[in-house]
């Protein structure tokens, strides 16, 4: 059987974003805690970074099976070694996941340089993994790199010590605190006096 398509991200985050904006509406409408005001909108603009990351990583997903499959092992497709291939492009890597290091103490309880760090490899570790699936899978051509995953954490990590920076500075950390949700890090006073 030979197949040759393409799923653009439009047909897959175009419904999650429109199912997370009808949820965020319901809970915004009935005043839920950490759903009004401010806190929606940071909700939303992290979804929205979501989708964008997904779309520039992921998507779109180019299905190639029979005569049009790439025939290349998937094990060619991972660069395993670190740093020696490492060029300009890790740039655009570092860049977009400083957002995520920026909003993680906003919206959850990621309180520490280590645990940041964690999360960021974590998701930077999941989305190579699904480049990789969607190689096997799919045949669509995505390469898997170490030095993306070092890049990717490397932003995150920029990101959360630009906000623990930022709340060692008495109006950046009160601007931060209103945009924080309930109990977040960033939300709770004991880590904006310890920052």
């Amino acid at each position: 059987m030979n197949v040759n398509l393409t799923i653009e991200a439009t047909y897959v985050l175009g419904p999650a974003l429109a199912a997370f904006l009808a949820l965020a509406a319901v809970r915004h409408h009935r005043a839920q805690p950490g759903w009004t005001g401010r806190h929606v909108v940071l909700r939303a603009a992290a979804c929205l970074y979501a989708a964008a990351v997904l779309s520039i990583t992921v998507f779109p997903l180019e299905v190639t099976w029979g005569k049009y499959a790439n025939q290349m092992p998937w094990w060619n497709q991972i660069n395993f070694v670190p740093l020696v291939t490492a060029d300009m492009t890790a740039m655009p890597n570092i860049l977009m996941f400083v957002p995520l290091g920026v909003t993680l103490p906003l919206l959850t309880r990621v309180s520490s340089t280590v645990r940041a760090v964690g999360v960021s490899a974590l998701a930077s570790l999941c989305i190579e993994s699904t480049q990789l699936l969607s190689y096997v899978l799919f045949n669509n051509g995505r390469a898997v790199d170490i030095n993306d995953l070092l890049a990717n954490t490397l932003g995150g990590l920029f990101g959360y010590l630009l906000v623990r920076l930022s709340l060692g500075r008495p109006s950046a950390r009160e601007l931060l605190r209103r945009f924080a949700l309930p109990g977040s890090a960033a939300g709770r006073p004991v880590v904006a006096a310890a920052a």
